[in-house]
């Protein structure tokens, strides 16, 4: 499994989300610090979910970095997150 695919998965199971998108920029960041050849090293999140009603976006990163702590701490280098509920504006579904 992609790394891009174990994130799905985990942010899906835990979250329920209605608007997901991963995005792999690895390519973004060639000869950078913590990338790899083959890539798989820098993502961007956007993630559109109810469970993140009434949280303050500080608590939205801190439970997406906890659902990705494997990842975290092995494969990816750099995380951009964009997590929203569903009733607030922001980027359009992918």
């Amino acid at each position: 499994m992609t790394v891009r695919a174990r994130i799905e998965s985990a942010l899906t199971e835990a979250l329920h989300p209605v608007s997901l998108d991963v995005v792999d920029e690895s390519h973004l960041h060639a000869g950078h610090a913590g990338a790899r050849p083959e890539g798989e090293t820098h993502f961007r999140v956007h993630i559109v979910a109810p469970a993140f009603s009434g949280m303050s976006r500080v608590d939205r990163h801190r439970r997406v970095n906890a659902l990705l702590a494997a990842e975290l701490a092995g494969p990816v280098h750099a995380l951009a997150i964009d997590a929203r509920a569903p009733e607030e504006p922001g980027r359009p579904k992918p």
